[in-house]
C-alpha cells in the first residue's frame, strides 16, 4: 500500500486553511493545518513533513512564513517548500527563493493550479527515492548524484533545493549549449516568470561561491539564457 504524503499548511486564515486542507485531503494527502509561527517552531523540531506550505504574514508577524521557510532550508537541503501568499510583490517572491523556497504562489492561484504544483513538487523530489542504485556522473570538478538529487563541487555537496539541482544538471550536461529560461523552467517542471529563474540561477552561483570563490562555470548570455562553462 502506498504510503500517503504528509503536508503541513502554515495559514493563519481559519476558512482558507479549511479550503486548502479539504482540497488537499480529496487528493489523498495526509494534511496537518497550524496557524500561528508558534505552533510550526513546536511542530517542526519535532518532526519534517514531505512538503511545507507556508503563507507569509502570520498573525501580528508580517514575515514569520520567510523565518519558517529559512529555518525549514537549514532543517533539510530537500524538503519541498512551496509558499502560498497573497504578498505578491518581486520583491516578496525573490526574497522567498532565496530563502529557499522551491515554489511562491499567489493566494489568488485556482485550486486545481495548485494542486499541480504540489504534485509537481513531489514528482521531483520522489525520484530519488525510486532509485535502487546511486548513479552519478562527472563534469570536471562537479559531481551529479541523480538517485538523491545531489551535487558535489569538489568533493564539497552543494545544499541545493530541489528546483536548483534540476536547473544545474540541465546546464551541466551539456557545457557550452545555452539553456534559455523557458528550457530551464520546463527541465526544472516550474512555471514561473523569467526574473525567477534569474533569481535562482543568483542563489546557486552564491551556493557555489561558498565553497569556492573562483567559481564562474555559470555563464550569462544576455538576450539568451544560460550557459555552463567548463
Amino acid at each position: 500500500m502506498k504510503t500517503q504524503k504528509h503536508i503541513v499548511i502554515v495559514e493563519d486564515e481559519t476558512d482558507l486553511l479549511a479550503n486548502y486542507r479539504a482540497a488537499l485531503e480529496q487528493h489523498g494527502y495526509r494534511v496537518t493545518g497550524l496557524n500561528s509561527r508558534q505552533q510550526a517552531d513546536t511542530f517542526f523540531l519535532q518532526s519534517l513533513p514531505d512538503l511545507a506550505i507556508l503563507d507569509i504574514g502570520l498573525g501580528d508577524e508580517p514575515d514569520a512564513g520567510f523565518d519558517l521557510c529559512r529555518n525549514l532550508r537549514q532543517q533539510s537541503d530537500s524538503l519541498p517548500i512551496l509558499i502560498l501568499t497573497a504578498r505578491d510583490h518581486e520583491v516578496d517572491v525573490v526574497s522567498g527563493l532565496r530563502l529557499g523556497a522551491d515554489d511562491y504562489l499567489s493566494k489568488d492561484i485556482s485550486m486545481p493550479h495548485l494542486l499541480a504544483r504540489v504534485a509537481g513538487l513531489f514528482r521531483r523530489s520522489e525520484l530519488r527515492d525510486n532509485k535502487q542504485q546511486q548513479k552519478q556522473w562527472q563534469q570536471g570538478p562537479l559531481t551529479v548524484l541523480t538517485d538523491n538529487l545531489q551535487v558535489q563541487w569538489h568533493n564539497q555537496t552543494v545544499p541545493l533545493t530541489v528546483t536548483e539541482f534540476w536547473m544545474v544538471q540541465s546546464l551541466a550536461r551539456y557545457p557550452g549549449q545555452v539553456k534559455t529560461r523557458d528550457q530551464l523552467m520546463q527541465d526544472a517542471n516550474i512555471y514561473v516568470d523569467e526574473g525567477t529563474i534569474t533569481s535562482h540561477v543568483k542563489r546557486i552561483r552564491k551556493k557555489f561561491m561558498a565553497i569556492d570563490p573562483d567559481f564562474d562555470c555559470i555563464d550569462t548570455v544576455h538576450g539568451m539564457g544560460y550557459r555552463w562553462q567548463s
